[in-house]
């Protein structure tokens, strides 16, 4: 790698006609935004009765392990940002800093992984949502009804601006925190009140290896480290945010260390309220998190979990919209996807035509889903390496904070904080990917080789068709500290 730094001029991204708007939020939004597209609710309650089983109640220390790397990751991308702050974010430092067609690659399965987390949250919205007024219709048709309602309501508030797009994650977020936090302190006051049918609480729970050392840490790993993905949403809308360079990335660890704290607390709060056989027969209906806040208050706060969880999916299906969507328009910038995604609206400053491709993708995906039943398992496969995709781009951003920095490696702090630290948290996102991948059955991994096959054809389209410069960018690394 040839040992220089460009100039401004050979490395910029083009200047559009019409920005984003700057200066629009602040880093209290930004924060919130990048909780929303984590989904706590969501990830709480896809996870809790795995975590259960895997770490035989030892769930809390655990996750707070996994946070570890997760906030390591998270300066990374604070550093970076205080290099360059585009909405490219990983795509581009990785191809300014590493290599061009490797930035494309990064770029390329960040917006994958976006489609797909965000396609996933309409397909079990319906059920939520009809939970909330007592019905548990499966009719393929109100599912479709109520995902596609949801996702023309977030497409029209993401193209309105991002000012209306934060309020609307404010609010929501509040109500859903509220919920699933009132109902885990109100769960652990139940299982310490020694109610029958509860697991008792023990000091084992805060063992990695839980009750009786039967806990396996490997597993609690894997399922841990997916909880966290979708933090670095701060980093996305950083062209909107004030102090532009600085609070993104703020955001972002404030961001894991919130998720960090309401994700332990739900787990070990609602971990003990249902037996392991209920626990597992709940999960095993779709429906874990319904029939703890159940056994703790009954139908009522059945009803007021369900609008939590419907709360969450709506949240993370905004944010998805709006997160991709200046994703899109960061690589477009540099013509490597259609230089009309790039175009941004004179009278919303957001990039409209982004924007509703994403929208339109989610619509049709989701209807997909629910009519062509016999898709359904490749949905499913494609929707389980979701989070593997994260944990790419996370580890491909920390290399190129090392790669960027190398020459601050001769100081000692900067050897830790730029060096050590991000290399140790890639090797540890690392070892969970190539488990996580062993462990995976065939379908998910042709899955997983599906998205980086579609993602290379479309880097030599950008690089042959497209003729984009991006490729032929100088590579950069900061200059040498005086």
């Amino acid at each position: 790698m040839t040992d220089y730094t460009a100039t401004a001029a050979e490395t910029a991204a083009p200047v559009p006609a019409t920005k984003l708007e700057p200066d629009a939020i602040g880093v209290a939004q930004d924060t919130v935004i990048g909780m929303a597209s984590s989904a706590p609710a969501v990830s709480v309650g896809f996870t809790i009765a795995l975590l259960v089983t895997a770490t035989a109640y030892g769930s809390g220390p655990v996750v707070l392990l996994t946070v570890v790397p997760m906030l390591i990751i998270a300066n990374a991308y604070r550093r970076l940002n205080l290099w360059n702050a585009n909405c490219g974010a990983s795509f581009e430092w990785v191809g300014r800093a590493i290599n061009p067609y490797l930035g494309f690659l990064v770029g390329w399965l960040m917006i994958a992984a976006y489609i797909i987390a965000t396609v996933s949250g309409p397909q079990v919205l319906g059920p939520y949502f009809l939970a909330i007024f007592g019905s548990n219709s499966t009719s393929a048709w109100s599912n479709i009804a109520i995902g596609t309602v949801v996702i023309v309501v977030m497409l029209v508030i993401a193209i309105v601006g991002i000012r209306i797009t934060a309020r609307s994650q404010v609010g929501m977020a509040f109500i859903e925190y509220a919920i699933l936090v009132g109902l885990a302190i109100a769960g652990l006051v139940f299982v310490l009140s020694r109610h029958a049918g509860s697991v008792h609480f023990t000091s084992a729970w805060f063992s990695p290896t839980g009750i009786g050392g039967k806990g396996d840490l490997v597993a609690g790993f894997l399922i841990s480290v997916f909880i966290f993905t979708g933090w670095d949403g701060t980093l996305y809308v950083n062209e909107e945010v004030k102090h532009r360079r600085v609070n993104p990335g703020r955001a972002a660890m404030i961001a894991v260390a919130l998720l960090a704290i309401i994700d332990v607390l739900s787990i070990v709060g609602l971990q003990g309220v249902l037996s392991p056989a209920k626990l597992a027969n709940a999960e095993a209906n779709g429906v874990p998190l319904f029939a703890i806040a159940q056994a703790i208050g009954g139908g009522f706060w059945a009803k007021a979990m369900a609008l939590s969880l419907t709360l969450s999916v709506i949240a993370t299906t905004g944010t998805g919209i709006v997160l991709t969507a200046r994703i899109i328009y960061g690589m477009a910038s540099y013509r490597v996807l259609p230089e009309f995604l790039s175009n941004v609206s004179r009278r919303f400053a957001t990039p409209v035509a982004a924007s509703l491709i994403v929208g339109i993708l989610l619509v049709v995906l989701n209807a997909v889903y629910f009519l062509a039943t016999s898709v359904q398992g490749a949905f499913t496969d494609v929707i389980a390496v979701a989070g593997l995709l994260f944990t790419v781009f996370y580890i491909m951003t920390a290399l190129a904070t090392v790669t960027y920095y190398r020459r601050r490696l001769g100081n000692f702090k900067d050897l830790i904080t730029v060096g050590i630290l991000p290399v140790a948290a890639a090797g540890f996102l690392g070892w969970i990917f190539v488990r996580s991948v062993a462990l995976a059955p065939w379908t998910q991994r042709w899955s997983l080789i599906g998205v980086l096959a579609a993602g290379i054809l479309l880097m030599l389209f950008a690089r042959f068709g497209l003729r984009s410069q991006f490729f032929k960018i100088r590579l950069e690394s900061e200059p040498r500290q005086s």
